[in-house]
């Protein structure tokens, strides 16, 4: 009776690692059918398919990266919104810090300038070497009022590498370059933001 005890249950732990392979496998390849559609412009069906990778697996956060870029190219900004924050919540550290920038860009393209600064702030945490988190910051900074911020910001993430900040700067501010530099800028403290409409 042991025996037969223990092969049921070596069985059944046999079919649990078999069916959790099988799920990965196929949350892997409705990914990547995803991804072809998403290439080839075929943004609903790409989210379709994102959205049964998620299903198979929930902690997919590559599948919600996806589905939140297919969703802001079609302006669906709430959408993408959730889906970048379940990239903060399962992916690693960096990816972390991508979802963070990510669901920045999403709020400031749907005019949540305070919220679109914190995440650019803490994507610059997880990552210090993002000049693009630098420089959409900045744009959030001019769209509250905040030009000394967006200056320092533009700065910094040309000094990184950006070369849309440093095309910027060059026009506006060709002194930029002679200017001191801080460390790093202040994250904008949402309470002290006001938005200029």
């Amino acid at each position: 009776m042991r025996r037969i005890l223990c092969f049921i249950t070596i069985a059944a732990a046999f079919l649990l690692v078999n069916i959790g392979v099988t799920l990965a496998e196929s949350a892997n390849s409705y990914f990547n059918e995803g991804y072809e559609k998403h290439l080839h412009g075929d943004l609903s069906n790409a989210i379709t398919l994102y959205s049964r990778a998620i299903d198979n697996n929930p902690s997919f956060a590559m599948a919600y990266q996806m589905r939140g870029v297919a969703e802001q190219q079609l302006k669906k900004y709430p959408q993408a919104i959730n889906d970048y924050s379940m990239v903060i919540t399962y992916g690693e550290p960096y990816f972390k810090a991508v979802g963070y920038f990510n669901r920045g860009v999403a709020k400031n393209m749907n005019g949540d300038y305070a919220q679109a600064i914190s995440d650019f702030s803490m994507a610059i945490e997880l990552d210090k070497k993002m000049g693009a988190a630098f420089f959409h910051r900045g744009i959030a900074k001019s769209k509250t009022g905040d030009l000394p911020g967006r200056l320092e910001d533009f700065r910094q993430a040309a000094k990184l590498g950006d070369i849309n900040a440093e095309t910027w700067l060059n026009t506006y501010f060709p002194e930029w370059k002679q200017m001191p530099l801080t460390s790093e800028p202040a994250a904008a403290n949402p309470s002290s933001i006001v938005i200029q409409k």
